[in-house]
């Protein structure tokens, strides 16, 4: 234990030995019996900053969402939206059975994406609570009534297709469904972007597009995957313009992010983003070369878009939780912005 002390004729008591090396970059002093000298202008070492925070505990509280639920709520209503579209169009041009593979796939989709949503939320009775109030400035009070609006449209349009009762309800259906689809497909990825989440919050420019992309992909598939070839050369067409818009914005996002595109890089987000660029191009490739020929290169190729589809709903899930658990993608991001507005003139 240390027993000086410091009084006015200086330090007291002083064990030797302990003084600080300043400028020296705590080296001790050489052999010769001098401290060692640096060069002339060199600085002390500093060490790297660590990230941290009170009692070891992250900056954010990371979400608490279950992948299986939330990432599936995700992937499966963008499939059910960006299906609705594609349904529609479909039934305007004379393809009957690609329009009812796909109004029927959308029901289901839609469905398995609520029940994933009420799944998270615990009880049935937190999601009928947030019909009570319309909240414009609210991504999931929005949301909520999006979904309250779309799914029956989309539940008309598919059992009144396929019992062939009430044809005109049931364009009007079908065509209400459109209209809403791309809502559908899209206002999850502004959901996330509301949250506090670096990967996601970061990203709020280009995540709509990765997710409206990524929606075409998905329903494209379907399409490729349950209809005839004959009726899905618009699908094929589909696939190569969602892939595109998908990875040009996936890009352009990460690109732009910085430090925090690592999360799309590395770890679990990282591994599913790559499986995600690899199947989409290998699903659309195929489905364009070969799905109008061959009903298994067809199905192939639907299975290859869907499951990249997939991968990417999943990979921007994990990588909004790996960015929320470490505190540098919060604080470096922070940092940033602060010099650039210092940096700008008065």
């Amino acid at each position: 234990m240390s027993t000086s002390d410091v009084g006015r004729e200086g330090v007291r008591g002083a064990r030797p030995d302990r003084e600080a090396m300043i400028g020296q970059g705590g080296h001790p002093p050489d052999g010769r019996g001098g401290r060692r000298r640096g060069r002339r202008g060199e600085k002390a070492m500093v060490p790297d900053a660590e990230f941290g925070s009170y009692y070891g505990k992250p900056i954010l509280n990371p979400p608490v969402w279950k992948a299986a639920d939330i990432a599936g709520y995700f992937f499966l209503g963008g499939l059910a939206g960006a299906g609705s579209v594609l349904a529609a169009g479909s039934q305007l041009t004379g393809r009957p059975a690609a329009a009812r593979a796909l109004k029927i796939s959308s029901l289901a989709a839609i469905s398995g994406s609520t029940a994933a949503l009420i799944h998270d939320l615990g009880r049935p009775g937190r999601f009928y609570n947030m019909l009570r109030v319309m909240k414009p400035t609210s991504p999931m009070s929005m949301g909520s009534w999006l979904l309250a609006a779309y799914g029956p449209a989309a539940g008309a349009a598919a059992v009144l297709d396929v019992t062939g009762l009430f044809p005109r309800l049931g364009r009007a259906a079908t065509a209400g469904a459109a209209v809403l689809g791309p809502g559908v497909a899209a206002y999850t990825a502004v959901l996330a972007a509301d949250t506090a989440v670096p990967a996601w919050h970061e990203g709020y420019r280009e995540l709509p597009f990765v997710f409206v992309g990524s929606a075409a992909v998905a329903a494209s598939g379907m399409a490729l995957a349950a209809a005839p070839p004959r009726e899905t050369a618009p699908m094929r067409t589909a696939a190569l313009c969602g892939a595109a818009l998908e990875l040009g914005a996936t890009k352009l996002m990460e690109r732009r992010l910085g430090l925090v595109a690592e999360n799309y890089r590395e770890g679990t987000g990282g591994r599913l983003m790559r499986a995600a660029r690899a199947l989409t191009v290998a699903g659309a490739a195929g489905g364009a070369l070969l799905g109008g020929q061959s009903r298994t290169a067809a199905v192939l190729g639907g299975a290859a878009l869907l499951a990249g589809s997939a991968c990417t709903r999943f990979g921007v899930f994990h990588a909004g939780i790996r960015s929320a658990e470490d505190p540098k993608y919060t604080v470096v991001p922070q940092r940033e912005r602060i010099r650039a507005r210092e940096a700008e003139p008065a």
